[in-house]
């Protein structure tokens, strides 16, 4: 479809969760630098306001308070700012996001929505890891190339801590435990991580901070920053860190984007072939998948961070 008229407003919709909107690190850029002189509004949550309105990408960050069936106040201010767009990019591509389109007055849309100007409408879709879904899906609208994004801007913040760094990630969705490898094992992990020279940072929300606790109660040397970084400072504490290990959730996706060599950690609750972390270069980021994270021993993931053999697999390549 060709547009009859010229794109000066544009809207992005990506709602979250971090996994998610790091993985559209790269839509988003190359968004932006196919309109390079439209107004570009991301519509998303409020976790991610603070790494939204600080990235080069946007013009303006508007929040989705997601409003239910029945409120109307909530749904009228929604409508208002999803309305006198040019073109929406809806990333999410969820149900929720889809009923926006005729929120919105059913503007020229790229997504899912029934009936939209500009769909998606690869079969496979939804057998393709995010990053390709989202090419396949812009490609449709348009825009030919996805490029990894720089991310120099977000490289800046963030503490700069002593010594070489070892960004332990212990938390995951708080209703999907069997994501988790113990925190016991971190912490064993991590007094193995401390004896090589290197200093484990517990790294997650405020609510990981029991977790930090167990770990550091087996290696005092840790140190525990749940909570007490912004997505922001995470980002950049990350592009300066030796390393990353943790399961797969949100943060380990930062690591990931960031260039920090990752070892992330998959049970068969999730599938990596869809989400896994994507990181900058060949072989900086490895996936260690056990049907059973509770089964999944201290030495099998020392040995893939070269602390120790472990079945002759070779060891994730660190920075210093």
């Amino acid at each position: 479809m060709s547009l009859d008229r010229p794109v000066t407003r544009v809207l992005v919709i990506k709602l979250g969760a971090l996994g998610d909107v790091v993985l559209a690190f790269a839509p988003f850029a190359a968004i932006r630098a196919h309109h390079p002189h439209a107004h570009v509004t991301l519509l998303t949550t409020a976790p991610f306001l603070g790494l939204a309105s600080a990235s080069p990408w946007f013009d303006a960050v508007a929040l989705d308070a997601r409003p239910r069936p029945w409120d109307l106040r909530g749904l009228l201010r929604l409508r208002r700012l999803l309305a006198g767009h040019d073109l929406v990019y809806d990333l999410q591509t969820s149900g929720r996001s889809s009923r926006y389109h005729l929120l919105a007055g059913r503007p020229p849309w790229s997504g899912i929505a029934p009936g939209c100007s500009l769909p998606d409408r690869d079969p496979d879709r939804d057998r393709l890891h995010t990053r390709l879904r989202q090419a396949g899906q812009l490609a449709q609208a348009g825009i030919p190339a996805v490029p990894d994004p720089d991310l120099s801007w977000l490289a800046a913040f963030g503490p700069v801590l002593p010594g070489s760094v070892a960004l332990l990630v212990p938390g995951a969705a708080p209703h999907r435990p069997a994501k988790r490898w113990p925190a016991e094992r971190f912490g064993a992990l991590a007094v193995r991580l401390a004896a090589d020279g290197m200093t484990p940072a517990v790294v997650g929300a405020a609510s990981d901070a029991p977790l930090a606790a167990a770990i550091l109660r087996a290696c005092p040397e840790a140190c525990d920053l749940t909570g007490r970084t912004t997505l922001l400072e995470l980002g950049g504490l990350a592009s300066r860190a030796a390393l990353a290990v943790g399961n797969d959730t949100g943060p380990m996706h930062l690591a990931a984007a960031m260039g920090c060599p990752c070892l992330v950690l998959f049970s068969r609750h999730s599938d990596p072939v869809l989400t896994a972390p994507v990181g900058r270069r060949s072989g900086q980021v490895q996936v260690l998948r056990v049907p059973d994270l509770a089964v999944l021993e201290v030495d099998d993931v020392a040995g893939r961070l070269g602390l120790g053999a472990a079945d002759g697999i070779p060891p994730l390549v660190m920075t210093s």
